[in-house]
């Protein structure tokens, strides 16, 4: 994971990746429901590529957390 991003990103990045596992989904399957490559999903997941708060909230809908989730 990218160390240039601050530490409340990193982890917001790592409830991404736990929260994508244990709602049972690889990346393909969240890049299929979202109508986008898995090659955005492991950006994202690596911190590549920053979420913006739209991406964020569809990601929590498909994960089925609450947006919060991802913030603490």
């Amino acid at each position: 994971m990218a160390s240039r991003h601050p530490k409340r990103y990193r982890k917001l990045i790592l409830r991404l990746q736990q929260a994508r596992k244990e709602a049972g989904m690889t990346q393909e399957d969240v890049a299929s429901s979202l109508g986008t490559v898995q090659k955005y999903i492991s950006r994202v997941e690596t911190g590549e590529r920053r979420i913006d708060p739209i991406e964020l909230q569809e990601l929590a809908k498909l994960y089925r957390k609450p947006i919060e989730y991802f913030l603490e």
